[in-house]
């Protein structure tokens, strides 16, 4: 299983996906510089609007798109598939191990630099403990339903960034029912919550910010191993 962890991860981490992405968490430092030198009047409020219009909008689920649908994916596309299916591996194994391998990528890519820009904003302790909360909770949850998708259909890039800019951008960012079944939506309500912001903010209790996206994550992880046990790998 260690070297089957090592293979996936090998795939992943590549220096033009680090390379882009560690652009993407520089700038949210930057960004985070930048309100921290200003004169605001609500630090608290700037910084969650940061996190969650930059980090939880943005960076968290492209950079784990990037990483999980590409890692059972792109094996998928190119045929190598079939020797990973073909190892005396439980299909659950294989799914978890590469699972872990783009959560191992992912996590340390998205959730130093958001949680240095929190830091930076001056907004005090309790942003950059929602922050490493809310961001860490929404990677491992875009991880679960991006593997799915990199394994259920081909160019779930593409597919991904759909999901992303017009479901949770659009349909679930109006709000209503729609915004209790997005990710972002109770990412950013554990976001507010921690970090004591604007009441408005926070659309679900503790419990249900937490459990929702944690249960997404399994449920799309179970269709993973389901598809991987009853598809034809050639």
């Amino acid at each position: 299983m260690k070297a089957l962890y090592r293979t996936f991860l090998a795939t992943q981490v590549t220096k033009g996906r680090l390379a882009g992405l560690g652009a993407l968490g520089a700038l949210a430092v930057v960004l985070g510089v930048a309100l921290g030198a200003g004169d605001g009047d609500d630090p608290v409020g700037a910084g969650i609007g940061l996190v969650s219009s930059y980090g939880l909008a943005l960076f968290v689920p492209v950079t784990t798109l990037v990483f999980a649908s590409a890692v059972l994916g792109e094996p998928n596309e190119d045929g190598t598939l079939v020797y990973l299916w073909l190892r005396p591996v439980a299909r659950w194994r294989l799914v978890a191990v590469a699972t872990a391998a783009a959560l191992t990528a992912a996590l340390p890519v998205v959730v130093v630099p958001m949680t240095v820009a929190a830091a930076a904003t001056g907004a005090g302790t309790g942003l950059v403990v929602a922050t490493l909360g809310a961001t860490s909770l929404a990677t491992v949850a875009y991880a679960g339903v991006f593997t799915w998708l990199g394994l259920r259909i081909r160019r779930a890039l593409l597919w991904g960034l759909a999901y992303i800019l017009v479901w949770e951008g659009f349909v679930a960012g109006a709000g209503g029912t729609a915004s209790l079944l997005a990710i972002r939506a109770h990412a950013r309500s554990l976001l507010a919550r921690l970090a004591d912001g604007a009441p408005e903010l926070v659309e679900v209790s503790l419990a249900t910010s937490i459990a929702v996206p944690l249960g997404a994550a399994v449920t799309a992880l179970a269709l993973t191993v389901r598809r991987l046990t009853r598809q034809d790998v050639a």
